[in-house]
């Protein structure tokens, strides 16, 4: 467990450089993340590096005792690169391109950009691959932010005739997987097919769908070439990206696959203002974030990391981008590192140094305000840095693996796919696998998210939220685990190719769990269905209600199921057959709470209903509780003697940590 920081040298005099080395090993930083924004400093013209300034400044960090995260500068293209191949810029849905004057200004198919990018990083990765101060790398910075992984560029369009040309082999396999002969568009040849774009309505879904996989694939390729490039520079240092918060855009199973750590950049509350939650949900939490949103990311990257997660941008204060930017209550930027470590993370670094009084991002907080003095988040993460130390002195295993009984299954493509073919204009795949995730952790469960090819063997209960797409051998993976499951409503709805089964939702989970869902509607946000459970306490009174979907499952089929629970109208909403559990709809937040936690009775898990304020996580033989609520939680059953901080007295914004 440590602290790190981001830091911009080329912001600031270097008069300030050493003060600032030295301030930040005083408050327990231990590693520090620079220039991921510099390309114009480094190569100021073309093919004429300048060193100097960048040689001084690690050397600087390296003599106080910090160790340096090196990025590779490509996430900001210089005005003299783009001015020499102005095919670098991505192309918009609009035919446009997106121009110079902000960030993230590249096409990953430019076979321009390409190659500027493998020369920049060899030129970094050749000068300071060895430097004793350099102990990790980063990979660009969030890769696809501001809606840049699909780009519409006659490179992107060729390079697609490619990737389909390597998929299908032949433009006949092709034209029976997307059932072109549908309206007409069967193809004679790749070369005949274009972005699916600006057609006069929606534009084929299987295209659509490919499309989406193909700049998936593109974000993957281009950070693969940085870090085979660092690897054959800099051999030994573990290398990350800082993927971004319930960003979903491109498969980041691959991506994290060539990387060392999974990172991601923490903003709890600009996500709150920015995500689908309602607006007394934004007011509930408005000043402290979702109790789940951050923990939800955490065990994301945490599952596709191959050494301990980081947060590589922690929210110090108010940030700049969101519609409103409340400042954070005092006492949650500690609360969030903690929260971070306990979910396994090996570092928590913070955005950033110092806030910047010119720019985009001048009225984004730092650890010190603009005249240098610390600001209320770098008080708070003064204080982390002592109470880590106390930490990792008393508790041996303070850094062991989380270990969870529960899995939840995540998938970047059932996104892509619910959102090119929704059926319902609100059914959002990243909300449903939020709200499945959040019900889990409300019963005081630590959860795994994995992806649907991970090992299932070893979990008492998998959580599938709606997964259209099953790969062949799914379903037995899941029977052979000897866990409960559960399976959310269009959950094999769809084949790879975005055909109905032949044999009808769940598809390859028939033979499983044997039923077939034979008709489908979408609800009104408006508009609910009232759930009566099979075993409801109250007769003739509901028990829940269903949102969004309902699956109507044929009842004959059914017949061999237990009908666990049903709509008004009588048709099946949760059927259960052995370990399997089907839900036919989205319900309301207290009844998915109710049947998890009947389900995990039945998987032989513990829990412990903690309402929507508090929080456990368990990580070693240390439990820490989070307090996001108003009012003070008491700790039961706890000696004063298991304390490692905190009391069993936890005051709002509070966190304790005790051995179990």
């Amino acid at each position: 467990m440590r602290l790190g920081v981001c830091y911009y040298p080329e912001h600031w005099p270097e008069s300030m450089w050493q003060d600032d080395a030295r301030r930040m090993k005083a408050l327990g930083i231990e590693q520090v993340r620079i220039a991921e924004f510099a390309w114009s400093r480094i190569e100021p013209t073309p093919g004429e590096y300048d060193w100097g300034w960048l040689d001084r400044s690690i050397d600087v960090l390296g003599a106080a005792g910090l160790q340096v995260v090196m990025c590779t500068p490509t996430a900001t293209p210089p005005k003299w690169l783009i001015d020499r191949h102005p095919d670098i810029l991505p192309v918009g849905a609009d035919g446009r391109p997106r121009a110079f004057g902000s960030r993230r200004h590249y096409d990953f198919s430019s076979p321009s950009y390409f190659a500027a990018s493998q020369k920049i990083c060899t030129a970094v990765a050749e000068r300071y691959g060895k430097h004793p101060a350099v102990a990790y790398w980063q990979t660009d910075n969030e890769f696809g932010c501001h809606h840049t992984v699909v780009s519409y560029s006659p490179a992107a369009v060729g390079r697609f005739r490619e990737w389909l040309k390597a998929r299908y082999q032949t433009i006949d396999a092709l034209n029976r997987a997307w059932g072109t002969v549908f309206w007409s568009m069967e193809y004679r040849s790749f070369d005949e097919i274009d972005a699916p774009v600006a057609t006069v309505t929606e534009a084929h879904p299987s295209h659509r769908l490919d499309y989406r996989r193909f700049a998936s694939d593109e974000v993957a390729r281009y950070n693969r070439m940085q870090v085979e490039i660092i690897r054959a520079h800099s051999p030994g240092r573990p290398v990350a990206h800082n993927f971004m918060q319930l960003f979903t855009e491109f498969d980041h199973y691959k991506v994290a696959a060539d990387l060392d750590v999974a990172t991601w950049d923490s903003y709890p509350l600009g996500a709150l203002e920015e995500q689908w939650f309602a607006p007394e949900v934004k007011a509930r939490w408005l000043r402290s974030g979702h109790p789940d949103f951050a923990s939800f990311n955490h065990d994301v990257y945490r599952g596709m990391s191959k050494l301990p997660f980081w947060v590589m941008e922690q929210q110090p204060g108010p940030v700049n981008w969101a519609l409103w930017n409340p400042a954070p209550l005092p006492g949650m930027v500690r609360l969030w590192s903690w929260e971070a470590f306990a979910h396994g993370a090996g570092c928590v670094s913070y955005f950033r140094w110092r806030q910047a009084p010119f720019a985009q991002e001048q009225m984004h907080a730092g650890l010190n305000t603009p005249d240098n003095r610390l600001d209320v988040g770098g008080n708070e993460a003064s204080q982390v840095a002592g109470e880590i130390r106390t930490v990792l002195a008393a508790n041996a295993d303070a850094d062991a693996a989380v270990r969870s009984k529960v899995a939840l299954v995540y998938d970047y493509e059932a996104k892509w796919l619910f959102e090119i073919h929704p059926q319902g204009a609100d059914f959002h795949y990243p909300r449903f696998a939020f709200e499945y995730y959040s019900a889990l952790r409300a019963l005081g469960l630590d959860v795994d998210v994995v992806p649907v090819d991970a090992p299932l063997d070893g979990y008492s209960l998998i959580v599938v939220p709606p997964l259209p797409v099953v790969p062949e051998a799914f379903a037995q993976r899941l029977a052979s685990s000897g866990a409960q499951v559960v399976l959310g409503p269009r959950t094999g709805s769809k084949t790879k190719d975005l055909q109905i089964p032949a044999n009808l939702p769940p598809g390859a989970l028939t033979s499983v769990l044997p039923l077939r869902v034979w008709r489908v509607e979408s609800m009104r946000p408006n508009v609910t269905e009232a759930v009566r459970l099979a075993d409801g306490e109250s007769a003739g009174e509901a028990d829940g209600f269903a949102r969004h979907w309902r699956d109507f499952i044929d009842t004959d089929a059914a017949q061999s199921l237990d009908v666990r629970a049903r709509f008004a109208d009588g048709h099946p909403a949760y059927v259960q057959g052995g370990a399997f559990h089907y839900l036919a709809s989205l319900f309301d937040d207290a009844l998915t709470v109710r049947l998890f936690a009947r389900i995990a009775q039945e998987a032989g898990l513990e829990t412990m209903p903690l309402g929507d304020s508090v929080r456990v996580s368990r990580r070693g033989a240390l439990t820490y509780v989070f307090n996001y609520g108003d009012e003070t939680h008491t700790l039961s059953g706890v000696a004063d003697d298991a304390l490692v901080f905190g009391s069993r007295a936890i005051e709002p914004q509070g966190v304790a940590v005790y051995r179990s």
